[in-house]
């Protein structure tokens, strides 16, 4: 799956270095302050890069729940961002539902990866075709800096395609 021409440019910018970071501060506050950034993002996977420290961590010296959710989000997030951007009709996204499960503590950096771009896109599409709400389920899974998996996350999106 690859983006289109407007996807295409988004997503450069989404990698890119000091324009993202003032759009991220704009746009995204706590999660510029937490110094989340997109690593990766391409027609098959996102990945965002949380780092650890002080702006993430919790009374326990491991990473803060609430990070971890922004850094999974942002995951499923951007691309979805992307795909938008690119549909032939106006389509909202919305974050409908949240679910985790930890399996380990994180101390230290992170890499959340959501690995389903394609099958968003295909969502994005439907919803900008017939104009109903489609559901779409991100797996976001998060790994510590030695790889292991550490916490994983459905964000539920819905999809619509706005009123003309």
């Amino acid at each position: 799956m690859s983006f289109g021409p407007k996807g295409e440019a988004l997503r450069r910018r989404m990698l890119g270095g000091l324009p993202v970071t003032l759009w991220l501060w704009k746009t995204l506050p706590l999660a510029a302050f937490a110094g989340l950034r997109v690593i990766r993002l391409d027609g098959a996977a996102c990945s965002v890069r949380l780092p650890g420290g002080w702006r993430t961590q919790n009374p326990f010296r491991s990473t803060y729940f609430g990070a971890q959710a922004m850094a999974a989000e942002m995951s499923a997030g951007a691309p979805a961002l992307a795909l938008v951007t690119d549909a032939p009709a106006s389509v909202a996204m919305l974050v409908i539902g949240l679910a985790a499960t930890y399996s380990k503590k994180i101390v230290g950096p992170s890499v959340f990866t959501f690995e389903g771009v394609a099958d968003m896109g295909a969502a994005v599409a439907r919803a900008a075709e017939s104009g109903e709400p489609e559901v779409f389920v991100a797996r976001s899974v998060g790994r510590d800096g030695a790889g292991d998996v550490c916490a994983e996350f459905e964000i539920t999106w819905s999809f619509k395609r706005r009123a003309r």
